[in-house]
């Protein structure tokens, strides 16, 4: 099975003080419940994150039955594409799916299919009606996604889709992907008032 890599270097700016990769959802850590819903289509989890996070999330991850690593920002604060690339880095896979660590309710099944589609290609990226690419929420073969990303970093393309247009992807429609699985899976929780409709969500 391919890996998974797992986004929590971002600062949390609209969530307040905590660091909402391990703020307590339900009983478990956030991060966690990312990784826990990928951990059966995934044999491998990388955790990027920074240096100053890193014993929390440990210790949420430390009985987390995959092998488990952390590939750290060793320049913190540039971005989401940044976090993309010093994640896949780190994967020795053919392929990995790489989600934010505040998409709780990301859906296995449709994970899985987005495997299945990225096969022949460099990247599985879905889109939904709204128009905009879940590159945060997609598979990519890692060294042209790494490759491609240090280029547009190169040149200060900071916008998170320009490493696409370098890539052989393929785009997976929401009519598509409604058919394999949730549409839930896309969404994030990135205030209070979201994690809290979160945490009534999870709770039985």
């Amino acid at each position: 099975m391919p890996a998974g890599v797992i986004l929590a270097g971002g600062r949390s700016t609209r969530f307040g003080e905590q660091d909402k990769a391990v703020a307590d959802l339900a009983g478990v850590p956030m991060l966690r419940r990312v990784a826990d819903r990928i951990g059966g289509v995934v044999d491998e989890l990388v955790i990027n994150c920074r240096e100053d996070q890193r014993d929390a999330i440990e210790e949420a991850v430390c009985d987390y039955p995959n092998p488990t690593k952390f590939a750290i920002d060793s320049d913190p604060d540039q971005g989401p594409m940044a976090g993309i690339r010093t994640g896949l880095a780190a994967c020795d896979d053919e392929y990995a799916f790489v989600v934010a660590c505040d998409m709780p309710f990301v859906d296995s099944e449709l994970v899985n299919y987005l495997f299945e589609r990225a096969e022949g290609h460099e990247a599985a990226v879905p889109r939904l009606g709204d128009g905009w690419f879940q590159t945060t929420h997609a598979v990519y073969e890692p060294n042209p996604m790494v490759e491609a990303c240090d280029t547009a970093l190169g040149e200060e393309k900071r916008k998170i889709v320009e490493p696409l247009f370098e890539l052989d992807y393929v785009v997976v429609e929401e009519e598509e992907l409604q058919k394999y699985g949730s549409l839930e899976s896309f969404e994030n929780v990135n205030t209070k008032a979201e994690f809290e409709a979160a945490v009534q969500r999870f709770r039985p």
